[in-house]
């Protein structure tokens, strides 16, 4: 059974309830009454497990939360606003000024800058590297490396890391993994691989249709011997883990992100993510396919598209041994200059024109005038961000129809 079909029935049968209403309720509400000085006071310490307040969570998102967990074996999850509020909680809550990060490959616009221009104004570094500079990246852990960040598919240069490697790397030198696993969900398990917290744009292919804005960060548990957040390293988290135990990445990110920064998901987006849980595993397995049959076939042709499953493709071993459920809904196509790009783009008719990624429809979109217009020729060089690249994210349309749609618009 791959993955795909496990999910099926997983993500219906934890989604719906068997007794009452089989839908999600939806809890809109702000704020909750505790009843009693005595309950308040356990919810705020922890002992009683009711809502504090809905910038700390709220029962609806509690149930994504959990589901979202169950996906990628972790202890437990938060959910966020958006995919960026994701990856500013996972960070935010382990850096501190005078920290370093480590960022490796290909990288959504959003986090790159966040690395390169917000956390910088707060003392934190990043240093930027390719999937395969495996040696450039273990020397460049020092004592203040707190994090070492990679997705688990370039966006959009589509190189693919060896993300068991890295996390080994990052494991013995004792420094925190987070996999943004967005574009791959099911399709790639990072926890497994020995990453520490996973992130998600639910936004994107997890709910499907760019109703729901939201994301999510899972966290794996606190092992009770040995533990690279038991160091000295993370001394500002040991009193989490002396608190909540096997639970201790989860009060940290809520306590040390989440209540000051307020990147909290409201109840009724978590509601429509979870409806497209319902639906994920069929998505996901029928883009996919749509994605390889595509992608070949416009490769035939004489296209310039990129993308692993290509023989062509510096990572297509890797993609063949560690991809078996494919990497996600995205290709790229190179017209070789703006022009050329911007007239297929005016001539498709299947495509819509977004920043969006993992929709119910395809999408698309030219880079280098929209997302990386304001990122300096060094930069774009490294993120593979040329003046012709258009981002295709494939949707549920037939593959031939999208075979011939795009053959006529490169014409």
């Amino acid at each position: 059974m791959n993955n795909f079909e496990k999910f099926c029935t997983q993500f219906v049968q934890n989604v719906g309830s068997k007794d009452g209403a089989v839908s999600p309720v939806v809890t809109n509400s702000a704020s909750f009454a505790y009843g009693t000085p005595e309950i308040g006071e356990g919810i705020f310490d922890g002992s009683v497990k009711k809502p504090l307040y809905s910038r700390m969570g709220n029962p609806t998102t509690t149930r994504l939360e959990s589901i979202l967990a169950n996906m990628d074996g972790g202890i437990g999850a938060v959910a966020t606003s958006s995919g960026m509020g994701a990856a500013t909680l996972a960070t935010m809550s382990i850096v501190s000024s005078g920290d370093e990060i480590i960022s490796i490959g290909g990288l959504f616009g959003g986090t790159y800058a966040l690395f390169s221009e917000t956390l910088s104004r707060f003392g934190v570094k990043t240093q930027f590297f390719d999937v395969d500079e495996f040696e450039n990246i273990e020397n460049a852990i020092t004592k203040n490396t707190k994090i070492i960040f990679l997705e688990s598919v370039g966006n959009p240069n589509m190189r693919l890391p060896d993300i068991k490697r890295i996390a080994q790397i990052a494991n013995d030198a004792g420094v925190a993994l987070i996999v943004d696993n967005t574009i791959t969900p099911m399709s790639v398990s990072p926890l497994l691989l020995g990453a520490d917290i996973v992130l998600y744009s639910t936004t994107k292919i997890i709910s499907g249709n760019a109703s729901a804005l939201g994301g999510c960060a899972v966290f794996r548990a606190i092992n009770d011997d040995e533990d690279k957040f038991k160091t000295e390293r993370y001394k500002d988290m040991h009193k989490f883990i002396k608190s909540a135990g096997k639970m201790a990445l989860i009060p940290n990110a809520k306590k040390r992100a989440m209540r000051d920064f307020g990147m909290s998901a409201n109840a009724q987006a978590s509601y429509q993510t979870m409806l497209g849980l319902e639906t994920l595993p069929l998505r996901m397995d029928r883009i996919v396919n749509t994605v390889h049959t595509v992608v070949t076939a416009l490769n035939k042709e004489g296209i310039k598209v990129n993308h692993p499953c290509l023989e062509s493709h510096p990572h297509h071993a890797r993609y063949l041994e560690q991809f078996a459920n494919g990497c996600g809904t995205l290709f790229t196509i190179d017209m070789g200059s703006k022009e050329k790009a911007f007239k297929f783009l005016n001539k498709t008719k299947i495509a819509t024109l977004t920043a969006n990624i993992g929709d119910s429809r395809t999408l698309a979109l030219h880079m280098a005038s929209t997302i990386y217009r304001d990122f300096d020729e060094e930069t774009k060089l490294f993120l593979g961000i040329t003046d012709g690249l258009i981002r295709i994210s494939v949707g549920l349309e037939s593959a031939q129809d999208i075979i011939d749609d795009f053959l006529t618009s490169a014409r």
